[in-house]
């Protein structure tokens, strides 16, 4: 499974480092796109309508309508039976750093195209006030 990078993403400074901390633990050439491709910005300066670590997401696939919701996490956290969704996974690595109403767009296991459209940001950290999480 990949992710495909698509379109202008951002992402604020502390998820910039941890992520980049992720990187240099683990070879991932769609994280390493990500890191050098995105707008770099401090957490409080950051939109309300990204999609940051640890924001609660909407989606809604392109092909079926199906909604979901999740919370994007670092690996550790991930739970996607409980919606946390590894941001390192193909779905992950497609949200971080979306604008809402963009299209992530990811391959499955079988090389199968998916996308699904960020339908609502239902919380962000950085927009409640919260800048370290």
């Amino acid at each position: 499974m990949t992710a495909t990078i698509h379109g202008e993403r951002v992402l604020t400074e502390l998820d910039h480092v941890r992520l980049t901390k992720l990187q240099d633990a683990r070879a991932h050439p769609a994280l390493e796109s990500l890191l050098d491709l995105a707008e770099v910005m401090r957490s409080r300066e950051v939109p309300a309508d990204i999609v940051t670590m640890h924001s609660r997401i909407t989606l809604v696939d392109t092909q079926t309508g199906q909604r979901d919701q999740m919370t994007l996490s670092y690996p550790p956290e991930a739970d996607p039976a409980k919606g946390f969704l590894s941001v390192l996974s193909p779905v992950g690595m497609g949200l971080i750093g979306l604008r809402l109403g963009a299209t992530a767009h990811w391959k499955t296991p079988g090389g199968e195209e998916r996308s699904a459209r960020v339908e609502e940001i239902l919380y962000q950290p950085e927009a409640s006030g919260e800048y370290t999480l």
